[in-house]
């Protein structure tokens, strides 16, 4: 039986006030999950986040043969296989929603000489693996998909794994990772060249669990990451920040929000993943890091924000590899700005769980605000005034469209509804009961703010 949508809808209220922990890392926790996986030992990790997204990484490594035990609430152990130990699995595994779960593993499997079945949610089966395909087949895999590079897939990984040495097109931290993460069971170095830097997490984590992982720049400032094949990983106590893409919610909130003053407790700060933070700066939000820390080799502060107007800026295209998944949350926060937002070199955007770049440009439009678009380029220009609001966005099933217009509606001047709120629970489970503890109002709709479509 098909579910009933989950419609929710937000309304310009009182201000925003209180200090919160948003969830754990999302992209450390798959990470987390799998280094614990290939690792002899036991891994305890604390902090993980308990979306679906995460669960379905830790039910596909169960089911590759590692023991992975709930223990308390975002506290799990992992017992490991070893590198090379993965096995067979008896079922197809589900990725469900998420992009990065099926493209990690696809470098994990490409190079374990077994046979493998992978499918996904409805938007994951629409989104496009040739990107990691590729590379992975130079290193002796073989993929059986459908049209496209897409899920449902078959993989056969490499009975002789072949090293490469592998120039990434596109930045991408999932193909890069895919590919170091495929050269641990292969012989000697495996090595990924990018021109624009990506997050990081992968390289931290393969050095803290032992792996012996090379990086320098060429002359041209190429970064060149190389990793030696069939290393003794050893299990690791992981304690997961909270994650930056998540909190992006709550501090734009506030942002937007006039009177709003928040705390944002023990966010991850990875300098690679911080451009949000750098870009609401430049329009003239009030933030203050609080108590910068290190914790496991992560960068982790308090954010602080009150409510300032804000104003239009023009966001560079090298930004765009720090702040990726941040975008429509950064365009509400544009849509409330006075004057023009331009935010180049994101066509990225139009891979992700959905078409983010049109949907966010068409939401906003139905909602009364300025929008330009093009290929890779998006253009918001704002009055300094509520957008006028007013409509129910579709969220094609993508977690942050439908949380980036759910803070537009608590700054809008009419409600501003989403047609499913069910994806949220992917990445940021309870994300309206910490909204309302915060004073949004956020609830189910009595009367439905008429369709934008």
């Amino acid at each position: 039986m098909t579910q009933p949508l989950r419609q929710l809808v937000a309304r310009r209220g009182m201000s925003l006030t209180g200090q919160v922990r948003v969830p754990g890392d999302k992209s450390i926790s798959h990470r987390a999950l799998m280094l614990g996986a290939l690792a002899i030992g036991e891994t305890r990790i604390d902090g993980l986040l308990e979306g679906e997204d995460v669960l379905q990484t830790a039910a596909a490594m169960r089911a590759l043969g590692a023991e992975i035990n709930r223990q308390a609430a975002g506290r799990w152990s992992v017992h490991g296989v070893g590198v090379g130990g993965l096995t067979e699995p008896s079922q197809v595994l589900d990725m469900g929603n998420s992009g990065t779960a099926a493209r990690l593993l696809l470098g994990l499997l490409a190079t374990h000489p077994m046979t493998t079945f992978m499918t996904g949610d409805a938007s994951l089966v629409r989104r496009p693996m040739a990107r990691v395909i590729d590379p992975l087949a130079l290193m002796g895999a073989s993929f059986l998909s459908r049209a496209g590079s897409r899920l449902p897939l078959a993989i056969r990984g490499a009975d002789d794994p072949i090293p490469v040495e592998y120039l990434v097109p596109v930045p991408s931290a999932q193909v890069k990772s895919a590919i170091l993460l495929a050269g641990l069971n292969a012989p000697g170095r495996t090595t990924v060249r990018e021109t624009s830097p990506t997050r990081d997490h992968t390289e931290s984590m393969l050095r803290a669990f032992g792996a012996d992982l090379q990086m320098t720049d060429d002359d041209d400032g190429t970064a060149v990451i190389s990793v030696a094949g069939w290393p003794r990983l050893t299990g690791q106590a992981v304690s997961v920040p909270g994650d930056i893409s998540s909190a992006a919610f709550p501090l734009v909130a506030a942002a937007v929000v006039p009177d709003s003053s928040l705390v944002l407790e023990g966010v991850g700060l990875n300098p690679r993943r911080t451009g949000l933070l750098d870009t609401l700066i430049e329009m003239g939000a009030d933030i203050v890091v609080e108590r910068p820390r290190e914790v496991a080799g992560e960068a982790v502060g308090d954010l602080r924000i009150r409510y300032r107007p804000l104003k239009g800026v023009t966001v560079p295209p090298d930004r765009a590899p720090r702040m990726i998944d941040e975008y429509p949350a950064l365009a509400v926060a544009a849509a409330c700005a006075e004057g023009e937002t331009r935010m180049l070199g994101v066509g990225e955007l139009r891979v992700k769980e959905t078409d983010r770049l049109t949907r966010t440009a068409e939401g906003l439009s139905q909602a009364g605000v300025a929008v330009d678009s093009g290929e890779d380029w998006l253009t918001i220009r704002g009055t300094g005034r509520p957008p006028a609001g007013g409509v129910t966005v579709a969220t094609a099933l993508d977690h942050r469209i439908a949380m980036s217009f759910l803070v537009l509606g608590l700054a809008s001047a009419a409600p501003v509804a989403i047609d499913d709120a069910t994806p949220i629970d992917t990445s940021f489970p309870d994300f309206a009961g910490l909204m309302r503890g915060l004073g949004a109002d956020l609830s189910a709709p009595e009367t439905t703010p008429a369709s934008g479509d």
